[in-house]
């Protein structure tokens, strides 16, 4: 079950909360990818609030917007570049994507399966994609005061299984959110001190998401080519005479 558009809006945008989440996520999208000159960087979900660092310096930027989550304008203030579509069928060419983000669209989904290979039909050779999802043994998945508490959670052992069974390959993995779900000003306050801590010890199990960067999988041929014609040619008809001629 999708989210309404409007409660994401305004969980990341008007909420002190919603601030240090969006915060924490980005830097590691841009840790991640620190460039994208010239590449069409597209989100799915609701992964605008990550996508203004490539504003700049991208050569596009999509928002696609599931149609039960709704739409809503992007980025305020400056030409609109989101766009409503179905989940299952979105408005790209194969291949047309460079960078790819998913962002409360895959565990929120009732078709997973064809969100993923909305996500490989799209990218285009060499592209990355990024999903983001709920950890299950993390924090902010227990608790549905956020949007990382609706939807079904993943460990890292599933997400990855789940992407290899669509034609990913994973890549990396990072985790963020490693302060606990809670808008009190303590923990607001040192949200940065425990992200520093918690990406220092590598401890993905505490993070209340995980990001896992894939690569779409290019299958090579494999088995004994199959040529056209016989090697050697039966020659059944070669003692037939020619049409039209007589017989001796």
């Amino acid at each position: 079950m999708h989210l309404d558009v409007l409660d994401l809006r305004n969980f990341y945008y008007r909420t002190n909360l919603g601030r240090v989440a969006q915060r924490a996520i980005r830097n590691q999208v841009v840790q991640l990818w620190p460039d994208a000159k010239g590449q069409t960087v597209a989100g799915f979900g609701f992964a605008v609030p990550l996508l203004r660092p490539f504003m700049g310096q991208a050569r596009r930027v999509i928002g696609l917007m599931p149609g039960q989550q709704g739409v809503m304008p992007w980025p305020p203030g400056g030409d609109n570049v989101s766009a409503l579509c179905e989940e299952t069928a979105w408005p790209l060419a194969d291949g047309f994507v460079d960078k790819l983000v998913l962002l409360h669209g895959l565990e929120t989904s009732e078709h997973p399966s064809a969100v993923l290979e909305e996500s490989a039909r799209v990218l285009g050779p060499g592209g990355r994609a990024l999903f983001i999802v709920p950890n299950r043994s993390g924090l902010w998945a227990r608790r549905d005061r956020t949007p990382f508490g609706f939807g079904r959670p993943y460990s890292p052992g599933q997400l990855e299984a789940q992407l290899r069974a669509h034609g990913f390959e994973p890549q990396r993995n990072l985790a963020a959110l490693f302060a606990p779900p809670s808008d009190r000003r303590f923990w607001l306050r040192s949200a940065g001190m425990w992200e520093t801590a918690g990406q220092r010890m590598s401890a993905q199990f505490a993070g209340g998401v995980l990001l896992v960067e894939a690569s779409k999988r290019v299958y090579r041929p494999t088995g004994s080519p199959v040529h056209e014609g016989l090697s050697r040619p039966l020659r059944v008809l070669e003692g037939l005479p020619a049409a039209g001629a007589e017989p001796a």
